[in-house]
């Protein structure tokens, strides 16, 4: 096969090396738009043609090819978050969901390698998840305001402070923090988690505003961190009921990671799963999901008949995600995501506890 030399200043010769040894670099496909990629690529427009107009699509075409085939030649999987962009969610993606569910079906991928489409503490949990296998992120810059807000240090000065106190940690951190954690939560089994302990306190890490929310639907005390995610956090209770106002009969559905007030004024509060379930169950003629907005788009692909108002709050770590990065991903089997064996085994331990949960 043909090698191609990509090596860059922003990727060392040692890990190119490295790459080439284990994968050998495979040469960057023609781009072009053709007849031939067109009608190939037909059906996966047809999912996607209310977002990306078909001029764009002469762009994105050509990608969504490549990506699809260069991944049978790689033996990867591609696990897209419910955040991601609809050409991403629809046309390359293999297994797709929030972050407990992407996390669960990591455990059952087959093949050898993993693309992340999401931020790095995913790519993290998969590869504590999948020791074995190859774990890469498109973009290894993609972070998260929750899983940036707290250290392993800063866990282990709580756990000094409150003595026997169990720690659950949602998922959005890092695999130092899962590291110092009894358990791990996503915002679908929060509640579970928390009364799965046999404790009447519960530190429940980063996020804030999910603490609260929990705290208002159980009988144990909750012990909160100022973490937050700048997606959710922007949404006010003000802004919801404006939109109730401009739009009666409206049904607005909430994220546990926003503030409790604006889950007070919200139909229904659940997991962006929980989210989609809702709005493909019960069919709202209009609704308002607030949460990041590439989601309204990922299941409007899929729903007819209800009409979505979007207040657009972006993620600007999920968006350094795109078509071309994955396709490089791919060519150069780049960014590959590690977790230092001193921890991996009890982060492990904490992701494996809240997977194995009976809901």
């Amino acid at each position: 096969m043909t090698m191609l030399d990509l090596r860059t200043d922003a990727a060392p010769a040692s890990a190119f090396e490295s790459a080439a040894a284990r994968f050998g670099i495979l040469e960057k496909p023609d781009l072009a738009f053709t007849p031939a990629i067109a009608r190939e690529t037909e059906h996966l427009y047809e999912k996607v043609k209310d977002f990306i107009p078909a001029f764009e699509w002469a762009a994105y075409a050509p990608y969504v090819h490549a990506i699809n085939r260069l991944k049978k030649e790689r033996n990867a999987v591609i696990l897209a978050h419910n955040y991601q962009t609809p050409d991403i969610f629809h046309c390359v993606a293999d297994i797709v969901g929030d972050s407990l569910q992407l996390a669960r079906d990591a455990t059952q991928v087959n093949a050898e390698v993993i693309i992340q489409c999401g931020v790095h503490f995913m790519a993290e949990t998969s590869k504590l998840l999948n020791p074995d296998k190859t774990v890469l992120i498109p973009d290894a810059r993609a972070g998260c305001s929750l899983s940036e807000s707290i250290t392993g240090a800063d866990v282990r000065l709580l756990k000094q402070r409150y003595p026997g106190v169990p720690v659950v940690t949602y998922v959005n951190t890092s695999a130092e923090v899962k590291a110092e954690t009894d358990i791990c939560c996503t915002s679908s089994n929060v509640l579970s988690v928390v009364e799965s302990l046999d404790s009447d306190t519960v530190l429940c890490i980063p996020d804030e505003y999910l603490a609260m929310n929990v705290a208002r639907q159980t009988n144990k005390k909750i012990l909160t961190w100022k973490g937050h995610c700048e997606v959710h956090e922007r949404f006010t209770a003000d802004e919801l009921l404006a939109y109730k106002e401009a739009n009666p009969g409206i049904e607005i559905i909430g994220h546990p990671e926003c503030h409790p007030d604006v889950i007070a004024v919200c139909d229904f509060s659940g997991s962006t799963s929980g989210m989609i379930n809702y709005v493909k169950d019960k069919r709202p003629g209009r609704v308002l999901l607030v949460t990041e907005c590439s989601m309204a788009s990922n299941i409007q692909a899929e729903v007819q008949g209800v009409d979505f108002v979007k207040p657009c709050n972006l993620c600007p770590h999920m968006k350094r995600i795109t078509l071309p990065k994955i396709l490089d991903s791919l060519l150069n089997m780049t960014d590959e995501v590690l977790v230092d064996p001193a921890i991996a085994d009890r982060a492990r331990l904490a992701v494996e506890r809240m997977v194995n949960l009976k809901q």
